[in-house]
């Protein structure tokens, strides 16, 4: 009976009431099977609706004859409808009913929560809800009367139940190619250059480019789009630059040239040419930048498309091909010179050659190699990632000048693309990297087969000095591991990334204008639909970004291109400067080269220390963020030109720095030590140990996580429970201030580089560490440590 009579009171009360309520009698009519199969929509599958935010929507109040409920019935009991309210969400029927309608339990209990705060709260309700409440406290009613007035309210709440069927459309991902119209109105031919490092698959590709009347180069990096840009005019093929931060254009008058060199999110598909070379065709997996490559291989309105990767993507390019109705063909080759892995580890710096490679993981170790050499009288090079373009091609022809004393490389694999070095010899500091996986989580894992191979074929390239390229690691432990991941076969390409447009998110946001962009994202996410061939790429960057500005007054296109701009949220300077320049920007202010100058204190001094010298790369990544907006918000940001110059004058800072690198690691272990300097009225006064001073290894191993990994010492491991608890004196207390206030703790505490937690743990750690040796404890903080001491295990 519930179900006919919630059916007639919609017809009823849409009768006599105004279009929100006929609208919401229309909405809860059911869709037959078939309409939905007719819609090709597939039923069965949900959204994720714990990502619907749902609106506020504010209890009514009272007004001089706005109760006409009352006026024509009685005033409600509050009691009395909260026991009905709680009734009818109890009924399996409305559940039901709800489910039908696109509420799920999630959503049902929400709406609910919402629409019964609305009915307690409001002083006055409509007539109809007033009336019928009435009713169903009278016994005249049912409690089912109430679900057209729940639902309308719940679709006021989640506006997406009313419009589910275009979100679905929006965000349907199955047919990608479909996107680009003017590369589907085009035979094109796709010629895949395969092969592994150093076979010449690219100097093939890029010759055709060379002969064509017209083509685009897209790369992964600034730093091979500059080296193509730079061969193309040497060629006498006149060809402009087009990165992120960079536009040059070669022609005096600015006339656009013919060929065009580019970074891979930067190239055009609506512009037609003759050829197109798109390069490391396998990023096209890349969990963050994969969708760039997509877009470039179905999108490029160019006659021949010259790919150029591994032997492991040819099956999944030509099936993905197959859906353009566009064949591959294949061409392979074989390297030019021989690599061979050792069978012998390098074990001690001292073995080590001129043309050698260190390859590290981590910036730490990079410092600490580097030293380790520095002390051994070699001189080294420096290359890891975020050293600017400048400072990296100034090492690599520091490393590559036969003339040049310094014939050591240490470097992370940032030379695994983009530069050229006469390498002879490989060596793996670790086999060990962090990366980032689908779920946009850091994991430490062993480095790939195809990250091992890439890496390894930087020794003994065909235009290097060395025709023959060795292989090896630091330690006897990774030689055999590094031979099994060198053995595998690399994993084929599975899926294409893909990446919510900004014409999608527009769409999106106009269904649903409350929602934040953030918001908008994780719903699109949600509600996508992709082929098998398909994956949407991570979104945590743009969400941490999205949240970051969310308080700041944007329109929707410019936070979105905000959201976009390619930073390290790792890097906390470069956040803050990208939420300043969010906030002058939706301030109407134009963002002048003074301004930023005086937000990176310009000019800049040589770093005298490692921190400096980091935080100056921090800066340069700041002057690259504003080079980047200026070329999408022109008429903001102004003076590109004058910040150009200012950067080159940072760029030379930064290559002085990393060139005196070693010094800058000396002044920051002087400045440790200094730090590290315990007072005579310091509980953990000075001690020696064999007649040495406290060192890295004397200290817990949660201070031992923070230094490289060759410094930490093998075995240690934290104690838990009542072994951490244990034997801890009375008298000694974790109070800064009893330390004096020049001592050791209330400095570390003072400079934020211990916490009172961190401090107390660290006391805790100490004591257990002199109570084995059952010394007492009032004379435990006068005496020096005894021999060998290191944390018990």
């Amino acid at each position: 009976m519930s179900a006919s009579r919630s059916a007639w009171m919609v017809w009823r009360l849409s009768a006599r009431a105004g279009p929100s309520l006929r609208h919401a009698a229309a909405v809860f009519r059911v869709p037959s099977r078939a309409a939905g199969a007719a819609s090709g929509r597939n039923d069965s599958w949900a959204p994720n609706t714990s990502l619907f935010v749902p609106l506020k929507l504010n209890p009514e109040g009272s007004g001089a004859g706005d109760d006409v409920g009352a006026e024509l019935t009685r005033s409600l009991d509050k009691s009395e409808v909260l026991n009905k309210l709680n009734m009818f969400y109890k009924r399996k029927e409305m559940q039901r009913l709800g489910a039908e309608n696109g509420l799920d339990a999630h959503l049902f209990h929400q709406a609910f929560v919402s629409f019964r705060k609305y009915i307690l709260e409001s002083q006055s309700l409509s007539a109809d809800v007033h009336i019928i409440l009435n009713d169903i406290c009278c016994g005249a009613g049912h409690v089912d009367d109430l679900f057209p007035f729940f639902l309308n309210h719940a679709k006021q709440i989640f506006p997406m139940l009313d419009c589910m069927d275009d979100l679905r459309k929006i965000s349907d991902l199955r047919w990608p190619p479909n996107w680009y119209p003017e590369a589907r109105a085009i035979q094109r031919k796709i010629v895949f250059h395969a092969g592994p490092t150093n076979s010449g698959k690219t100097y093939h590709a890029i010759q055709r480019y060379l002969s064509a009347k017209s083509g685009i180069y897209c790369g992964p990096l600034k730093l091979l789009a500059h080296e193509i840009f730079r061969k193309c005019n040497d060629a006498n093929v006149p060809c402009d630059l087009v990165t992120g931060e960079e536009r040059v254009c070669v022609d005096p008058e600015g006339k656009q040239a013919a060929h065009v060199a580019c970074t891979i999110e930067m190239c055009s598909v609506n512009i037609p040419c003759e050829v197109a070379v798109i390069d490391e065709i396998q990023m096209i997996r890349d969990p963050a930048r994969g969708w760039a490559w997509t877009r470039a291989l179905l999108g490029i309105p160019a006659t021949e498309i010259h790919i150029c990767g591994e032997d492991a993507a040819i099956n999944f390019i030509t099936e993905l091909m197959y859906t353009t109705g566009e064949e591959v063909e294949v061409r392979n080759y074989k390297r030019l010179t021989p690599v061979t892995v050792l069978d012998y580890a390098l074990e001690s710096l001292n073995n080590l050659r001129p043309g050698d490679c260190i390859v590290c993981f981590s910036k730490a170790d990079i410092y600490s190699v580097s030293r380790q050499i520095e002390a051994q009288g070699l001189e080294c090079a420096v290359i890891y990632g975020s050293l600017p373009p400048g400072t990296k091609l100034a090492q690599a022809k520091k490393f590559n000048d036969p003339d040049d004393p310094c014939k050591i490389l240490v470097a992370t694999d940032a030379i695994g693309m983009g530069l050229n070095l006469s390498i002879k010899r490989i060596i793996f500091n670790s086999l060990v990297k962090p990366s980032i996986s689908e779920k946009g989580e850091k994991e430490m894992q062993a480095i790939t087969t195809s990250q091992a191979l890439q890496i390894s074929g930087r020794a003994g390239r065909f235009s290097s000095v060395f025709k023959e390229g060795e292989v090896t690691t630091m330690h006897w432990d990774d030689l055999r591991l590094l031979k099994e991941i060198l053995n595998r076969p690399v994993d084929p390409i599975q899926a294409a990334g893909l990446h919510p447009t900004a014409e999608q998110i527009e769409l999106f946001a106009y269904h649903l204008p409350d929602a934040t962009l953030s918001n908008l994202i994780d719903i699109f996410v949600s509600l996508s639909q992709v082929d098998g061939l398909y994956f949407v790429c991570n979104i945590d960057d743009f969400k941490f970004v999205a949240d970051m500005i969310q308080h700041i007054p944007l329109n929707l296109r410019a936070r979105y291109v905000f959201c976009t701009a390619p930073i390290n949220r790792k890097q906390p300077f470069v956040c803050t400067s990208l939420l300043k320049f969010a906030r002058q920007f939706s301030r109407n202010k134009p963002l002048t080269s003074d301004w930023l100058c005086k937000h990176t204190k310009w000019p800049f001094t040589p770093p005298g220390n490692i921190r400096e010298l980091v935080h100056l790369e921090s800066v340069h990544d700041v002057f690259d963020l504003y080079l980047w907006l200026s070329y999408r918000f022109m008429d903001m940001f102004l003076d590109i030109d004058k910040v150009k110059e200012i950067q080159k004058e940072l760029d030379k800072v930064i290559q002085d720095g990393v060139r005196s690198i070693i010094r800058l690691i000396r002044a920051s272990a002087a400045h440790i030590s200094d730090s590290l300097a315990v007072p005579d009225n310091s509980p953990w006064k000075k001690a020696e140990v064999n007649n040495r001073i406290l060192s890295f290894e004397d200290l817990p191993v949660e201070n031992q996580e923070q230094l490289p990994s060759d410094r930490k010492v093998p075995g240690q491991r934290r104690m838990r429970g009542s072994k951490a608890l244990g034997n801890r004196p009375a008298e000694v207390q974790p109070d800064v201030e009893n330390y004096g206030q020049d001592s050791l703790a209330t400095r570390l505490v003072r400079g934020g580089h211990l916490s009172k937690e961190v401090l107390k743990q660290l006391e805790k750690e100490w004591q257990i560490k002199y109570s084995k040796k059952n010394v007492p404890a009032t004379k435990r903080n006068h005496q020096n440590v005894s021999k060998g001491s290191v944390i018990e295990k």
